[in-house]
């Protein structure tokens, strides 16, 4: 086929292949002043129509009618949606290859090669066209392979006007322009790297669920069709396309409204559900027997008949069905007593569940989407010989904490369901959980991520985003890997952070934050704000392993990064006060208040008895940090946007319930044991970074080896792309110092391998060999994901002064954080 003498020339000169965005403005898809070859979008009073064929899917009208809205809030200009070509100057024309006449006309007429689409997953086309229907000089046309490609090409025209991603979610409300000039050119985006790219909302008892049920949508009293439609817009936005939806007993059960499952369809969206709520089943709020009845050894037809109940009703639309069993609610299976009988059980089960669907889901268990997770218990059932069907992707979670379990080996990754993974960025359960603020930091997802899909994960990724406020950044990470991770790859933690805070703030408030979130993920792990106690042993509670000038030092850059985000907010515009409370400012007086309260209690007990004014001043600070977490969360639930988001934030922890997975209340002093905390924040301030003895990583390159940073006690991790390659470092022991101990990240070794493997060698002898279990639930995996860090000491006695130490990588999953030098006991 002949092309177009205009789409030829815009495909050679303009063509580019785009994942994320630029900033609005600029000389991507959409300027704000006239440029040669642009033409007007909106100028002097007039706006170009947007145009979509009657016969397109529901998902690309919503994007066009938010894609209206947001030229609306941009210009103050409204265009018109129109289902056919009227004259006018310009147009934006959105249609999907196939299902749009307007567009197949264009693809006959030889504007649109549709070569750069068919066939190709959620893909889409931007370019600038002339005349491309009658009585149209120009259009900005948006293509789709399918129908959610359509859809993200509208969101990103809007996003490429200024409109952030965010911007009702995070108060981003864009920036005013008068005009709105199309450049020339093409621009491709996708096919994506991972196929199906979502979010699970979870443990929504105290955050989204009385959000939804008393402010936002009072009438309805839950989570419902209103809320989820601004999550379901949310997520076409970051170009994510499947949902696990909330599922804790306060919330109604998402399929007990049909409207949910009609509205998640109308959106594009694909729907799935948790590891323990399997078949699109909500266990917790559908099944109405008894909890010991839901056995399917002994109870297998009145369950098979509730799975139907669900596949009858929702088999139409697109889903991807977890299959396999555990609990009611994220419990192990019962009904077996040998893992011989719950390997059998499982099998059993997984036979009939795939019955139900070649039963009643178009092109049955052979086309539908389906996936198997072998989260907590089920991976020991898996690993005991479970087979699973070839065509379900299973689906890898992480230890609740950041650390992929297992990865696909390459038989796995190469079967035709492919591999995923399940990852956290809020977790509530064993052994402490972390639900409040959003602390993982992007570097390690981005470490851990890119291992996946480079092991062959590449079907599925799903991230737990507890009540989506306050993961913002983290969401739209994770998400913006999914969709491209090569572009990500290489990209360090804090230059993500400033394109992000960029986008939001603008280049210059931008880096300041991002210099300062930086700082923030760094600081939380060492210690997430959740997990300030150490270690955790039911209701055994001990101090932390800080000491005290280690907790001063602590305090003291927690104080100080508090005091430049309240600076710093004084030149943030007004109408970005709020997301900047949001999205910076919060976070970090939150964070900073909590560890305030924590340290200044181990202080006052550690001097109440021996300098009780010191205890006393401690005592102050307390009641300050205890005064501070409630003025902030008051102020984020009825202060910004005009109280807007009222009862989303609350205070952890929030109420009794979990309690043995939660941080424990700590009790203020009585006034009469407590004064004003100066004489404390005076000695915080006043203290210098103790002289630790120990030699970070980071510091000394090695080949093989390759600096990370945004992780790790200093400012990075040395982590091993290759076996067998030495890192070696000098170090000097001071007198009293007989050992060495090498601070690890407690990542995970690759397949099913349950060890990490290092060899060390002193001073140019033998290498020691050194395993390091890695057993999910035992003691030294607690040690690690609250600390996030594995001390293994080196079994070789040293004398004080100068060695020379190489660690050689003998599995993977080795991250070197530093070197710990360590006294005689």
């Amino acid at each position: 086929m002949k092309f177009a003498k205009t789409a030829l020339l815009a495909a050679a000169l303009c063509a580019t292949s785009l994942s994320g965005h630029a900033y609005a403005g600029d000389d991507g898809i959409i300027r704000f002043a006239p440029t040669k070859d642009a033409f007007a979008l909106a100028d002097h009073g007039r706006i170009a129509p947007i145009i979509v064929a009657p016969g397109e899917a529901m998902a690309v009208r919503h994007a066009a009618q938010d894609l209206a809205r947001d030229m609306a809030q941009v210009t103050g200009q409204t265009p018109r949606l129109l289902s056919e070509a009227a004259p006018a100057p310009a147009a934006i024309i959105i249609g999907t290859l196939g299902q749009s006449p307007i567009i197949d006309a264009m693809v006959k007429k030889g504007t649109i090669n549709p070569a750069a689409l068919a066939g190709k997953w959620e893909s889409f086309l931007i370019l600038s066209v002339k005349n491309p229907l009658p009585g149209v000089a120009h259009a900005l046309v948006v293509v789709g392979s399918y129908r959610r490609g359509t859809a993200f090409g509208a969101y990103e025209v809007s996003r490429a006007m200024g409109v952030n991603p965010w911007s009702w979610w995070a108060d981003l409300a864009p920036r005013h322009h008068d005009a709105l000039y199309a450049a020339p050119g093409l621009h491709h985006f996708g096919p994506p790297s991972v196929r199906y790219r979502g979010i699970f909302v979870n443990d929504e008892d105290w955050g989204l669920f009385p959000w939804a049920a008393q402010s936002f949508d009072p009438e309805y009293k839950n989570i419902g069709p209103k809320t989820y439609a601004r999550i379901f817009e949310l997520m076409l936005r970051l170009k994510a396309n499947t949902l696990w939806p909330a599922m804790h007993k306060t919330t109604a059960a998402f399929n007990s409204d049909p409207a949910n499952a009609k509205l998640a369809d109308d959106y594009g969206i694909i729907m799935g559900s948790s590891h323990s709520e399997v078949m699109l089943r909500n266990n917790v709020g559908e099944w109405k027997d008894a909890p010991e009845a839901f056995n399917y050894a002994a109870n297998p037809e009145k369950i098979r008949l509730y799975w139907e109940e669900r596949v009858q009703k929702n088999g139409a639309y697109e889903n991807l069905w977890t299959i396999g069993m555990r609990g009611l609610h994220d419990t192990g299976m019962v009904g077996t007593s040998t893992m011989a009988e719950k390997v059998a059980l499982l099998d059993r089960v997984i036979k009939d569940q795939r019955a139900l669907l070649d039963k009643h889901v178009a092109g049955g268990a052979e086309k539908a989407g389906q996936i198997f997770v072998p989260y907590k218990e089920v991976l020991d059932i898996y690993r005991s010989g479970l087979k699973v069907p070839e065509n379900v992707s299973i689906v890898w979670p992480d230890d609740n904490f950041g650390y992929i379990r297992q990865f696909p080996s390459k038989a796995e990754a190469h079967r035709s369901g492919g591999a995923g993974v399940y990852y956290h960025l809020s977790y509530l359960g064993y052994p402490l959980s972390y639900l409040w603020l959003s602390t993982t930091p992007p570097a390690l997802v981005r470490e851990e991520m890119t291992r996946a899909y480079d092991k062959g994960a590449r079907n599925i990724w799903i991230v737990n985003v507890g009540d989506i406020k306050p993961a913002e950044i983290g969401t739209t990470h994770f998400l913006d890997m999914a969709w491209d991770v090569e572009k990500h790859r290489d990209e360090s933690q804090r230059d993500y952070l400033k394109s992000w805070l960029g986008e939001a703030f603008g280049p210059e408030l931008g880096a300041g934050a991002a210099a300062l979130m930086d700082d923030y993920f760094l600081l939380n792990f060492a210690r997430r704000p959740e997990h300030l106690e150490w270690p955790a042993k039911a209701e055994d509670r001990h101090l932390s392993d800080f000491s005290v000038p280690e907790a001063h030092d602590r305090l003291r850059r927690w104080r100080t990064l508090a005091a430049q985000a309240k600076a710093m907010a004084a030149q943030v515009p007004a109408d970005r006060q709020d997301a900047w409370f949001e999205l910076v400012e919060f976070p970090i007086r939150a964070a900073s208040a909590a560890n305030i309260r924590y340290f200044a209690a181990e202080y006052y007990d550690e001097m109440i008895e021996v300098t009780p004014a010191e205890a006393y001043s401690a005592g102050g600070a307390m009641a300050w940090a205890d005064e501070e977490i409630t003025a902030i969360t008051e102020r984020y639930n009825n202060g910004i946007a005009g109280g807007k988001w009222r009862n989303i934030m609350p205070a952890e922890p929030a109420d009794p319930q979990w309690r043995i997975y939660r941080p424990r209340p700590l009790v203020t002093p009585a006034a009469s044991l407590r004064s004003a905390p100066d004489r404390f924040f005076a000695r915080v301030d006043a203290t210098t970074a103790p002289s630790s003895p120990v030699l970070e990583a980071e510091d000394v390159p090695a080949k093989g080896w390759r600096k990370v940073e945004g992780m790790g006690r200093g400012r990075g991790v040395m982590i091993a792309d290759a076996q067998g390659a030495p890192w070696s470092a000098g170090f000097t022991l001071a007198q009293g110092q007989t050992g060495v101990a090498l601070g690890i990240l407690p990542m995970f070794p690759d397949g099913d391998v349950r060890e990490l493997k290092l060899e060390v060698s002193i001073d140019g002898g033998a290498p020691i060999a050194i395993t390091v279990p890695r057993q999910v639930g035992s003691a030294g995996w607690v040690e690690g994901v609250l600390s996030n860090q594995l001390k293994v000491a080196v079994p070789a006695a040293l004398t004080p002064g100068a060695h020379r130490i190489a660690v050689t990588a003998r599995s993977g999953g080795i991250a070197l954080d530093r070197l710990i030098f360590t006294a005689a006991p």
